[in-house]
């Protein structure tokens, strides 16, 4: 397939997100997006209370605390 070079201009401005994200990756090998895992502690009380909340929202308890963290 042959992109002339203005169309390839309006896909770059289009899509500039995503050609970042890939430019990113290509020089670090490291994907920018997604998730981590992470171990921390909690004490009872609060695990008790994000597993009623699991139940209340039917969310998993790592999209709990991700909510709370992002209102931050």
């Amino acid at each position: 397939m042959h992109f002339d070079k203005k169309t390839i201009l309006h896909l770059r401005r289009k899509y500039h997100d995503v050609f970042s994200t890939l430019e990113h990756y290509d020089k670090t090998r490291e994907w920018p997006l997604g998730k981590m895992r992470i171990d921390i502690t909690l004490n009872k009380k609060t695990i008790r209370k994000l597993k009623e909340l699991k139940e209340k929202t039917h969310k998993p308890i790592s999209y709990i605390i991700e909510e709370a963290v992002g209102r931050l």
